[in-house]
């Protein structure tokens, strides 16, 4: 390939991007005023702005529509969004540290794990400070476990989506033993399980946006090496990547900010197999475009998913995305079989 075919093809990539982020920040506005504005008391966007004005008066400020506004549609827009933006960018990080497809949080056992710690720490009490730190712990130890099955296996990435498949079931058995032992704290623990942003409030919002932040900073600071990494096992040694430091840390990182997700608002699976996996198809694999194309989309797929649970009755969202991402998942298996 001569130098003008490079440059063309470097044009070529940056216009996909171009135009992708584009499009996806067009539908993320468009799903915003959509959240913010319909629901069981439909708003218009004029009143909208208004209310969300900080020099609101202090008659308007406790009035209904400011409150829901506020308190309810707000909260869970922002929760929403940055729950799949760290989902999405999760998802990627995996995929290129593991140079596989199938690789993401919900595969690898440590969307569960956090389940399983969370749901433990939610027998002791319902504060962030006791099912963050179960989660993160229950999310580690998931994935330690899996990373040991795949070694001792002697198996590469594909060993170790298989590995986390298995980990998924048994931890999934372990929490409904918890739910079986939880006596009145039961309700909390299904709930929470389940999936979803009704209950979603500003701390909470603003605790998964932290965790979405701190991963995006690490990801992104690390996605050369994860380009090089992606191309296959060892090759990124061969460019003089560390690849065992570059795994350790990433991993650690990503463990936290889906524990923090999964204990804020639930298992919602298969966003990070989703929307990492379709964007490479539009803009290659390229990891600093393809983390900042994940956050948006993530925040696309996830908002208006919860738009459509809501409206369907107040449907778990995680049950949606699991509608989406079940199919999704069946279809790279098959497709990963052919190639």
């Amino acid at each position: 390939m001569n130098d003008n075919a490079i440059s063309l093809y470097r044009a070529e990539q940056r216009r996909k991007i171009f135009l992708t982020a584009l499009s996806l920040i067009i539908l993320l506005l468009i799903i915003s005023v959509w959240r913010i504005t319909k629901g069981d008391w439909d708003i218009e966007f004029t009143r909208v702005i208004k209310l969300l004005s900080p020099w609101l008066d202090e008659a308007e400020k406790f009035s209904p529509e400011a409150l829901v506004i506020r308190s309810v549609r707000l909260p869970r827009l922002f929760a929403a969004i940055a729950t799949g933006g760290l989902l999405s960018i999760s998802g990627a990080v995996l995929q290129g540290l593991l140079s596989n497809p199938l690789a993401e949080p919900y595969t690898l056992g440590i969307a569960a794990g956090a389940a399983f710690g969370g749901a433990i720490g939610l027998l002791f009490g319902t504060s962030a400070f006791i099912v963050t730190p179960a989660a993160f712990v229950g999310a580690m130890a998931s994935l330690g476990c899996v990373g040991f099955i795949a070694w001792r296996s002697k198996g590469g990435s594909s060993q170790l989506v298989l590995a986390g498949i298995v980990a998924n079931a048994i931890l999934s058995a372990g929490v409904t033993f918890l739910k079986a032992i939880a006596d009145d704290k039961l309700g909390a623990i299904v709930l929470w399980l389940m999936g979803g942003f009704s209950g979603a409030n500003f701390n909470s919002a603003c605790a998964v946006w932290g965790a979405l932040i701190l991963v995006l900073i690490f990801a992104f600071a690390y996605a050369p090496m994860l380009d090089a990494m992606s191309l296959g096992q060892e090759r990124g040694a061969f460019l003089g990547v560390d690849e065992t430091r570059v795994r350790i840390i990433l991993l650690i990182i990503t463990s936290l900010g889906v524990a923090a997700a999964v204990s804020s608002f639930g298992i919602i699976g298969f966003v990070g197999l989703v929307v990492p996996h379709l964007l490479r198809i539009f803009t290659g694999p390229a990891h600093r475009p393809l983390l900042l194309l994940s956050f948006l989309a993530g925040g696309v797929l996830l908002a208006g998913a919860d738009g459509a649970a809501q409206n369907l009755g107040e449907l778990p969202v995680g049950v949606l995305t699991a509608l989406i991402g079940g199919p999704f998942f069946c279809w790279l298996l098959i497709r990963r079989g052919k190639n």
